[in-house]
């Protein structure tokens, strides 16, 4: 029996809830109980931010993969809609479930750390950094939109890589070796702008941050910030499965 769209969009739902989880969890912990100093984080910090994503991409791609194959990203859903023949009518509601995923991660990781975000910043006014994604050089908007978009490309271009039915690692592997390529990009550039490569992973949790009452979120406090992780990635899933089609299954074709 084949899925509904309900049963998709709560796999979508929870998929993205899941990565979120360890994906905001990690950063919170890392922050919050660091060295103390706004924007400076425990040494080693980094390094268990990058991995934590990445785990929790696996975790989620193992929640929803059986009924959708784990979008949990309108990256993603939008690139296969374009290279895949994913129904268009589906990209809007696995977008709205994967923010709302995204929003709702947010806002059970606040909850969780509530009493440690009130001793490190009573104002709540530093960390909104912890559940979206902020330039490194916000005088140079460009840079953080180019890293949106290669970090991306990657992104897809490797899961069509790994997910090619023609060029296909044992199945078993699929999930841990997406999460590997997260962790990858994280370690390679997520120094410039948090790579949030997901416009639901950015924009859920920041909206939250908003309604929350954060002060310098990106959103509202005309910085514009938000904009970078929504179409730097949609623009970057686009080239980096067209890189793949064009580039690389055409030969997978003439092998076969």
């Amino acid at each position: 029996m084949r899925p509904t769209l309900a049963g998709e969009l709560i796999a979508e739902f929870l998929g993205t809830l899941v990565l979120l989880l360890f994906g905001i969890g990690v950063v919170a912990s890392v922050v919050l109980f660091g060295t103390g100093v706004p924007g400076e984080v425990v040494k080693g910090g980094t390094t268990n931010i990058n991995i934590a994503w990445g785990l929790g991409v696996v975790m989620g791609i193992y929640v929803a993969g059986k009924v959708t194959g784990a979008h949990l990203n309108p990256a993603v859903t939008v690139t296969l809609a374009v290279f895949r023949g994913f129904p268009w009518a589906k990209v809007i509601p696995y977008s709205i479930a994967q923010t709302a995923g995204a929003f709702v991660a947010a806002a059970v990781v606040y909850v969780m750390y509530r009493p440690a975000f009130l001793k490190f910043d009573p104002a709540l006014e530093k960390t909104a950094g912890i559940f979206a994604t902020f330039p490194a050089f916000p005088e140079l908007p460009f840079t953080g939109f180019l890293d949106q978009v290669v970090g991306t490309a990657l992104l897809l271009l490797l899961i069509f890589a790994i997910t090619d039915e023609r060029n296909q690692p044992p199945a078993i592997l699929g999930p841990m070796l997406v999460g590997l390529v997260v962790v990858a990009i994280g370690m390679s550039f997520g120094a410039l702008h948090g790579y949030a490569i997901n416009p639901a992973r950015d924009f859920g949790p920041r909206l939250f941050v908003t309604l929350a009452g954060f002060r310098n979120n990106g959103l509202t406090d005309g910085s514009n910030v938000f904009l970078v992780p929504i179409f730097g990635p949609l623009l970057g899933g686009l080239l980096g499965g067209a890189l793949y089609d064009f580039a690389i299954r055409p030969q997978l074709s003439r092998k076969d």
